[in-house]
């Protein structure tokens, strides 16, 4: 094939405004090229669903060695399962994901759904409250805490941890610059923390048991308990937060799944395929490639673009539209290959459990002003005040 003179774009990735609403950004990219040089940012960008998909599955080219956009973060997670390719990556998720199995989520179900019952019970009697606050980030936060076993000032800080963590792998701007000092509290903790620190019988301790059986380095423990910690949090926030949001923009879809619950899979599949958690990630290029004709030389870096390629046109009939059964459940969100989201079952099964509650609990809800919060990486509400319920 030809290789074509490469395509570029002046969009900064990381500027307020496409941090606020990219999907125009994303559109106008994705019709330029599969593959656009993003001057400002010294990458390159993949913008269409099949370019990435195939990226994702390819990791002997595109490796995860600098998933972040600055060199400083790529270099303190050098050694986790975040920032390593094959063999090391298998055998450091195993430990990651131990207690992240379909068998070992299946007992958490019952304790979920009954802390989400109990937090939306409690706000359709109060009739109005913060929907990311009280309910997108008070069940995440609750249900990781108590998983990993954390206790006095790891519980106290893991949102302001969370979101710092997210912030910091982006590439130097304003925000990474800030983030840092906050993103260190978090590295500093990890790296001290000892089975002591956690609650007996919780999965933080069974990490380090893991580590005792000589299963993994010990050293690996903080870094495992660091990725629950960043990367476990905020994007599950996110996910619920933009449910909600979209349940009440679209009343008819919300409408749907009240009437037939076993469709709550397929509806979140939708939002995560509808608003991307994550914005993006990086790539390092580890051969020469050419892609749809455009050639990335080795070294240089690229963008995944989950959320463009979710909103592919070629891919997805009429994306924009927010459709409650459509069930894309080939969405880009959870990334895909072997580094697809190790927590996704959990991020799952706490999303259903705030959809199933509301669906049986609330007849239609009212929202005020939605206040998006502006993070490097993660594309998430601040504030989504409820001004009213119908309880069901």
């Amino acid at each position: 094939m030809t290789v074509e003179t490469p395509v570029s774009s002046k969009i900064d990735l990381f500027s307020d405004e496409v941090l606020l609403d990219p999907y125009p950004f994303f559109a106008e990219l994705r019709e330029q090229a599969s593959v656009v040089r993003l001057e400002k940012n010294g990458v390159w960008a993949l913008t269409r669903y099949d370019a990435i998909r195939d990226a994702l599955a390819n990791w002997e080219v595109f490796s995860s060695t600098a998933v972040a956009f600055n060199d400083d973060m790529n270099a303190a997670l050098a050694g986790t399962s975040l920032a390593t390719d094959p063999p090391e990556h298998q055998r450091l998720r195993a430990a990651l994901t131990e207690n992240l199995t379909p068998r070992a989520l299946r007992k958490l179900k019952g304790s979920i759904d009954e802390k989400a019952d109990a937090l939306v019970a409690e706000l359709v009697e109060r009739g109005s409250f913060d929907a990311i606050d009280d309910l997108a980030r008070a069940l995440p936060i609750a249900v990781v805490t108590d998983l990993i076993g954390l206790q006095g000032v790891a519980r106290e800080n893991i949102l302001r941890w969370g979101e710092a963590a997210f912030n910091v792998l982006g590439p130097m701007n304003e925000r990474t610059i800030r983030n840092f000092p906050v993103a260190g509290e978090l590295f500093q903790w990890c790296s001290g923390v000892q089975a002591s620190d956690l609650a007996e019988g919780s999965m933080g301790r069974a990490i380090f048991a893991a580590a005792e059986r000589g299963e993994i380095p010990l050293e690996s423990c903080g870094h495992i308990i660091h990725q629950y910690l960043g990367a476990g949090v905020d994007t599950t926030i996110a996910a619920i937060g933009n449910a909600i949001a979209q349940f009440a923009a679209n009343p008819d879809q919300f409408d749907l799944v009240r009437e037939d619950r076993s469709i709550i899979p397929s509806a979140f599949n939708e939002v995560l395929r509808y608003e991307a958690p994550a914005h993006a990630f990086a790539r390092l290029v580890k051969q020469d490639i050419e892609i749809d004709g455009r050639f990335i030389p080795a070294g240089d870096k690229v963008a995944i673009l989950y959320g463009s390629g979710n909103r592919d046109p070629r891919h997805y009939e009429n994306p924009d539209a927010f459709l409650a059964k459509r069930n894309p459940v080939d969405h880009l969100s959870f990334g895909y290959g072997v580094h697809s989201c190790a927590g996704q079952g959990l991020a799952r099964l706490e999303a259903h459990a705030v959809i199933d509650a509301l669906a049986r609990r609330v007849r239609r809800f009212t929202v005020g002003e939605a206040e998006r919060s502006i993070n490097n990486m993660t594309h998430s509400l601040n504030k989504l005040p409820v001004l009213e319920i119908e309880p069901a």
